[in-house]
């Protein structure tokens, strides 16, 4: 085998290589999308059971102004400390158990202790208000 034969046979071995690579890159990152659309963290059952509660965003639709349950006292828009973590998916899991078919966007946790699911994707509910002990208070 002479050089310029020993140089294309590594050329096509790292071509190869690279190539595996890729396919086994797209694979991963096709399953994390899908798992990641598919997978709300409510069964389908209690989505079912739920759906009609949540508006859906319509372009050009006024959003209702409709409060449910307990708003925190002094909540305000923007305020609190945005959570992750266990904490922070048993509060997601909750308000989507709650109001499946939007999208949780981030969690946060107020001064009072409870957390503010922020949901988008729909018009209705915005915020998620979950307790301390992971239960859906209120919505507005």
């Amino acid at each position: 085998m002479n050089l310029k034969q020993k140089i294309l046979s590594r050329r096509r071995l790292t071509t190869s290589i690279v190539a595996g690579a890729t396919a086994i890159a797209l694979a991963i990152g096709g399953y994390a999308i899908a798992d990641a659309t598919s997978s709300n963290g409510v069964s389908n059952s209690a989505a079912a059971a739920n759906v009609a509660k949540v508006i859906p965003f319509h372009r050009g639709q006024p959003s209702p102004s409709t409060v449910v349950g307990q708003v925190p006292a002094n909540f305000q828009p923007g305020t609190g400390t945005i959570v992750t973590g266990t904490a922070a998916n048993k509060a997601k899991a909750a308000a989507l158990a709650a109001y499946p078919g939007g999208t949780v966007n981030r969690v946060v946790l107020l001064s009072n202790g409870q957390y503010n699911v922020h949901m988008i994707g729909v018009n209705w509910p915005h915020h998620v208000f979950v307790n301390q002990s992971f239960q859906v208070v209120g919505a507005v």
